[in-house]
């Protein structure tokens, strides 16, 4: 059987490929903590489901929608970045997406020509690499002399080549860092010098902790007439991963670019799952307020408790997300027996029953990721096993 090229080079997700092998041992009746996926561990608020069974029962979910979501849905989004960011803009500059990943890729699709040039900072989201290559551009992953890992104007100022799309992650996954209000704008200022798109990835920005201030690209410089690109959804910080509604702000000609690819794609996003979405910008605020203070506890308690353990070490303490990205001492990979992170990574999970994605998936080898958005519990007894096995070495 002969398939095609383009799906013959594309790299399975190492997330998600941890993720299944866990599940498949669990499925075995091995005990293994599942600390690979960037999941919260709690349901959907209640009325949130509420707000799709309403939708349901109403009769508005049994058909096609816009391509690019619901009205409703789009102002309620306009209404929301109002009050998180005092920000103005309207519904023709947003398109909702199936998920925050469907965004990313059809963005890629609709920016890039074959060897146009992307780049961003290493360690990276996992599936950057593999859209951009999907849209024949070549993704440069800089890593970055500042110990926080985040991209800077000096950075960019050292490439020799015209760059297309710059991508950044505030906060970062996998390391938890936010960028300030001075690097954005500097960032910005960099692509609007030399005529490049900026995408912020902000899916994250509802979680950060200890007192870090999150700022928005649109608290800085209007979508219209711009480069500026902003990807966000309710995934993380709503507890809605599995119902899969992330959406674009861009100016209005992005956006209706990205709709005549979104047309062939999906037809619309999932319509309960819009209602389900509209459910949330409109919920307590409590329900976000209530997650994010367990995911800022767990760090507080897990990053002290990770550099506690031999051989592994986080030189920044996350500031967002909900993501631990340590350093593997090399002496103990050499004590372990191991060549690699991956192979470590393998080692873990089969021996120590705790699944970890490595640090390749992410461009930065000699590193593993953790998510502490499981219980503290959870989180204590990885953080055992981990310490058991390293002290074997």
């Amino acid at each position: 059987m002969t398939l095609s090229k383009r799906i013959s080079e594309l790299t399975p997700s190492p997330t998600l490929a941890m993720n299944k092998k866990a599940k498949e041992m669990q499925a075995e009746g091995i005990d293994i903590i599942n600390l690979g996926v960037g999941e919260p561990d709690f349901q959907t608020p209640d009325e949130i489901a509420e707000g799709a069974i309403q939708a349901i029962q109403a009769q508005k979910t049994s058909f096609y929608t816009a391509t690019s979501g619901i009205t409703e849905l789009k102002s309620a989004i306009v209404s929301t970045v109002k009050d998180r960011y005092n920000a103005t803009i309207s519904p023709q500059n947003v398109t909702v997406t199936t998920g925050g990943k469907l965004s990313l890729y059809a963005l890629m699709q609709t920016l890039l020509d074959p060897g146009d040039s992307v780049v961003t900072a290493a360690p990276y989201w996992v599936s950057y690499q593999e859209q951009v290559k999907l849209a024949g551009g070549l993704l440069e992953a800089i890593q970055p002399a500042n110990p926080a890992l985040k991209l800077t104007v000096a950075d960019l100022e050292a490439l020799t080549h015209p760059v297309k799309v710059i991508i950044i992650n505030t906060p970062t996954n996998p390391t938890g860092q936010v960028y300030t209000r001075n690097e954005i704008i500097a960032l910005l200022d960099w692509a609007n010098q030399h005529d490049t798109y900026i995408i912020l990835d902000e899916i994250y920005g509802q979680l950060v902790y200890n007192d870090t201030v999150f700022v928005s690209g649109l608290q800085i410089q209007p979508v219209d007439d711009s480069r500026m690109i902003i990807v966000d959804g309710v995934s993380k910080a709503y507890a809605m991963t599995g119902w899969r509604i992330g959406w674009t702000i861009a100016d209005a000609k992005i956006i209706t670019a990205m709709n005549k690819l979104l047309d062939h794609l999906t037809s619309n996003p999932t319509a309960v799952a819009q209602y389900a979405a509209l459910a949330a910008l409109r919920s307590n605020p409590d329900n976000i307020e209530k997650m994010r203070l367990a995911f800022e506890q767990r760090l507080n308690k897990t990053y002290t408790a990770l550099n506690a353990v031999k051989g592994l070490s986080v030189a920044l303490k996350p500031q967002g997300a909900f993501y631990l990205f340590p350093k593997v001492d090399k002496n103990v990979m050499v004590n372990v027996g191991v060549n690699s992170t991956e192979e470590l990574s393998l080692k873990l999970l089969n021996e120590a029953h705790v699944a970890l994605p490595a640090g390749e998936g992410f461009g930065m080898p000699g590193y593993l990721r953790i998510s502490y958005a499981k219980s503290q519990d959870t989180l204590d007894q990885a953080i055992s096993r981990l310490a058991a096995f390293f002290n074997q070495y």
